[in-house]
């Protein structure tokens, strides 16, 4: 191997005159699919505390374990003011003794959630549920938060 055989020897220059195809990349580009995520993730993140039903309440503070419930739930609330709502409907006491009965004859498992403002006196909740025990509903549940801010 005197002289000049620089590149091997055979065919002499590889590549000469000749061009390489490059394969397509078959990728899927993800970021789109990221950008729309993260869009909708904020968006579920903001308006998930806006779709909670009821009237505005300052709610009591407590350390117990949250009870779950898949039907959707009946909830009286008493405002700092005294006024008594089921769902986010103004009602006199004994409308709504007498609309619970009424949905209670579809749904006699129906748990009802009795949520009272701290500013309110003690009393005028269990007036409430009094009233509603002595007609007839039996599963009553108390809503407080906890410290961290979570119904329970």
């Amino acid at each position: 191997m005197a002289g000049g055989m620089i590149g091997g020897g055979l065919g002499g220059g590889l590549g000469r005159g000749r061009r390489v195809r490059h394969r397509p990349l078959a990728e899927i580009n993800v970021t789109p699919f990221v950008d729309v995520m993260l869009v909708l993730l904020i968006v579920f993140m903001v308006t998930a505390p806006l779709l909670t039903v009821g009237v505005p309440i300052e709610l009591p503070k407590t350390d117990a374990a949250q009870l779950v419930d898949w039907d959707e739930p009946l909830i009286v609330s008493v405002d700092a003011e005294g006024k008594i709502y089921l769902q986010e409907t103004e009602r006199s006491l004994e409308s709504l003794v007498s609309t619970l009965n009424a949905v209670r004859a579809e749904r006699p498992d129906a748990v009802v959630y009795v949520r009272g403002d701290t500013r309110i006196a003690y009393g005028e909740v269990m007036r409430v549920m009094g009233a509603l025990v002595a007609a007839g509903v039996t599963k009553l549940s108390l809503v407080a938060e906890t410290p961290d801010g979570a119904r329970r």
